[in-house]
């Protein structure tokens, strides 16, 4: 069966150190879930093939290198409460500044949050500059593919998030680069470091096409004939007459 092809692109040295490399994200299915049962008399996700398809579908990258993050802090100097961003200490910095590879320096790379006024990201974020992490990686699709960047669906990191974002891989040959927001719902002050190889970005390629909407009513006996084909009482019934599997690796 013929594959699309998903090329990922990094300097070679940095390719040949053998840092955290891009992964089919179905390697990285959580142990709570593959602990769980799913039976006739004990239901769980385990048997929802849409949750698991969530978590399976696509490429993942892992966070470059340790990053110590202090956010919403008072600012010992100025009195205001800010944040603190240091990078680097698990990996090479010569290798990677000799070689100009993309990640982040001891300085932190960051947006303003008037790039995002108005959004509840500004807010959760607590109203400090939103970090970006740099990403070393190219990703390259087949002409009319672009991808959908977002967090590990159903298994992301409960301190922060990627603003989710569309590219077109296809034709954009740079590094993409994900700001991302610190939970300040859960974490009023985060003091931490997102170690490397912490997972942080689910790649979704997906082709380009154009859709129109359309609405349609149904008729009281067109509901009862799809109920009746759809037996509520079986285990597993999406699983086995609906569901199709799809292979990434």
């Amino acid at each position: 069966m013929f594959r699309k092809t998903i090329e990922f692109i990094a300097n070679k040295k940095y390719v040949d150190s053998k840092h955290d490399q891009p992964i089919p994200i179905k390697l990285n299915i959580p142990e709570w879930y593959k602990k769980l049962k799913h039976s006739f008399n004990n239901r769980t996700v385990k048997g929802c093939m849409p949750f698991l398809d969530s978590m399976t579908t696509g490429y993942l990258l892992k966070v470059p290198m340790d990053i110590k993050i202090t956010h919403n802090v008072v600012n010992k100097e100025t009195g205001k409460k800010d944040g603190f961003w240091k990078s680097g200490d698990s990996i090479d910095e010569d290798l990677m500044r000799s070689e100009r590879i993309n990640v982040n320096s001891q300085r932190p790379d960051a947006h303003s949050i008037n790039q995002l006024h108005g959004s509840p990201a500004v807010e959760k974020n607590k109203n400090l500059p939103i970090y970006k992490i740099l990403n070393p990686w190219i990703i390259k699709t087949p002409p009319g593919y672009s991808c959908l960047f977002v967090s590990p669906l159903n298994n992301s990191d409960d301190r922060f998030s990627i603003i989710p974002g569309i590219v077109d891989t296809d034709s954009y040959k740079q590094e993409v680069n994900f700001p991302i927001i610190i939970n300040g719902d859960k974490y009023d002050v985060l003091d931490t470091i997102i170690k490397k190889g912490t997972p942080y970005v689910q790649i979704i390629p997906f082709k380009r096409e154009n859709w129109k909407m359309k609405i349609v009513g149904e008729s009281k006996e067109d509901l009862v004939k799809r109920s009746m084909f759809y037996p509520f009482t079986f285990l597993d019934n999406y699983k086995n007459n609906f569901w199709k599997k799809k292979s990434w690796t």
